[in-house]
């Protein structure tokens, strides 16, 4: 068994083969060659973002949507600097400017966390879902600067043109029911 925390290297491709169980983060959707390269080997993967308990819920994933969540926030104000081509935006403005507007879609473990850190900064944010249970909770647990809105192409659209920074923090579940976490590479 070959545990690891980030997904095989393209030096490492060759090492892999058949009977072989590798486990770690793969995010097979982001790499044609990586996807390839473990059906080639003939391997057992086991993605650890796949990893599903009984009550539907992603153990493993958790942390890594925690960290994407927070860094997030980070980057786009970097990137409204002017130094880095964007338009002078701080997302907490300073006395006599408006603060920026972070518009986040998806209300989860990265849209939570997403939210926390611009709302820290200052900025006015915006957190749209679909699940009007998990709406309430997010309403009473985040500051005053952070409204929740229903999650469809209307509100999306209204909130995406005054926005300063955008945010997709959606997780698309593959759409056939899932009987294991455990894939078994082979050529079809």
């Amino acid at each position: 068994m070959i545990i690891k925390v980030k997904e095989p290297l393209a030096s490492e491709y060759p090492f892999i083969r058949k009977g072989q169980i590798v486990f770690t983060y793969f995010h097979f959707a982001s790499s044609r060659e990586l996807t390839e390269a473990m059906m080639r080997s003939r391997c057992t993967a086991i993605a650890y973002e796949t990893v599903q308990k009984s009550d539907g819920s992603l153990p493993l994933l958790i942390p890594m949507s925690e960290v994407a969540g927070r860094m997030a926030p980070q980057e786009g104000a970097k990137y409204l600097e002017k130094a880095m081509g964007g338009r002078g935006i701080l997302l907490g403005g300073v006395p006599g400017t408006e603060p920026g507007d972070v518009v986040i879609i998806g209300g989860g473990i990265v849209g939570t966390n997403a939210a926390k850190i611009a709302s820290g900064l200052g900025a006015r944010v915006t957190i749209l879902d679909n699940n009007l249970y998990r709406l309430r909770y997010l309403e009473d647990v985040m500051p005053k600067n952070v409204t929740t809105m229903m999650s469809n192409q209307y509100n999306i659209l209204k909130c995406v043109k005054k926005a300063d920074l955008t945010i997709g923090a959606v997780l698309i579940r593959e759409q056939r029911p899932r009987t294991s976490s455990r894939a078994t590479c082979s050529k079809t």
